[in-house]
């Protein structure tokens, strides 16, 4: 009996090596075969349809029992009705291109969006319109300078440019919203920061206590300016701020060139306003939120989603898998440790 089990036993442990040997196999070879492919696809959605849909789901959902049959019919019939009409030759509909932008500070997403402002390009046709969901607080300066490139291609390619802001759409993102021929923004929403900041530590003095001597060699006199371990001049503090006003001035040029009717002194001061205070300044074109403008759209249009994916291999989706799962964790006990300063004790 003894000898039977070990019999299993080992047939267990050869069949289990035998299986992770396959597996680390296949992972090689699909590895090696997806090197120098592109993961990355199109997704193209059609929002009309998803929202009715949810809207078919939810009146079914509200519907009595006895009566969901009868409207499961009219359904298939209005289905059956559309199939024959696209048959037919379809009435000339424009096309409304959904692209969004969410930035962090250096603009990360600015590849994938320009290629996605390439392929919209490539088919949009005459009275199409895109619609930017736009979300940034800004970054670094050359990566929403070229974020902000990017939108002005749609209007040079004469496509109607809508910018949504629901969020937040300040500095750098201000820079690429203002491109647009209509913005419009959510009431609570945080635009403008029309303004250039730069810091940085200086421990000179510390190391200077502790008799530690930095030495800096440059070829070119503001090669460097202010550093962080060596003895910052007041010549090399007027020419860095030099700098940054001439970027700060290159910024209102840009955005008074796409906004001419904007007071762009009066906003240029760096401070941020609120969806209502926005429009008041001149900021924006029109309050209300992105969902808003797209349902009022799909009543004579077709709302198109646009969106760029990067397809991982399955160890990175792992990877990313208990990543999330940890950082899931960690925040629901952060919120369990904030509501409990609200619970009665």
């Amino acid at each position: 009996m003894n000898e039977w089990l070990m019999d299993i036993g080992r047939f267990i442990v050869q069949m289990s090596v035998l299986t992770l040997l396959v597996v680390v196999a296949v992972v090689v070879i699909a590895r090696i075969k997806g090197e120098g492919r592109d993961r990355t696809r199109l997704k193209v959605e059609e929002l009309n349809d998803r929202l009715e849909y949810r809207r078919r789901r939810l009146t079914l959902a509200a519907t009595e029992p006895n009566a969901r049959k009868r409207l499961v019919k009219a359904f298939r019939r209005d289905d059956k009705s559309r199939s024959r009409s696209r048959k037919s030759p379809p009435e000339p509909r424009h096309t409304v291109w959904v692209l969004d932008f969410r930035g962090d500070i250096k603009a990360s997403g600015v590849g994938r969006f320009a290629e996605e402002i390439s392929s919209v390009i490539a088919a949009a046709e005459t009275g199409d319109e895109v619609v930017v969901r736009l979300e940034s607080a800004g970054g670094l300066v050359h990566s929403y300078g070229l974020a902000a490139a990017q939108m002005d291609r749609l209007r040079e390619a004469g496509l109607k440019t809508t910018v949504c802001v629901d969020k937040v759409a300040a500095s750098g993102g201000y820079l690429m919203a203002c491109a647009a021929d209509q913005l419009r923004a959510a009431p609570f929403a945080v635009l403008g920061s029309i303004g250039v900041v730069a810091q940085l530590p200086n421990v000179h003095r510390l190391l200077k206590r502790h008799d530690v001597d930095v030495e800096l060699l440059t070829a070119g006199e503001y090669k460097r300016t202010l550093t962080v371990f060596g003895e910052n001049t007041e010549e090399g503090r007027e020419k860095f701020q030099a700098d940054l006003d001439n970027i700060h001035a290159l910024f209102k040029r840009h955005v008074a060139e796409r906004r001419p009717d904007l007071d762009i002194e009066a906003v240029a001061t760096g401070e941020v306003w609120y969806g209502r205070d926005a429009l008041d300044k001149g900021l924006i074109d029109v309050l209300g939120t992105s969902e808003a403008y797209l349902v009022s759209r799909m009543e004579e249009a077709r709302i198109v989603g646009v969106r760029l994916e990067t397809r991982h291999p399955m160890s990175e989706r792992l990877g990313m898998a208990t990543s999330k799962a940890v950082e899931g964790a960690i925040m629901r006990v952060l919120e369990r440790l904030d509501a409990s300063r609200w619970e009665k004790r």
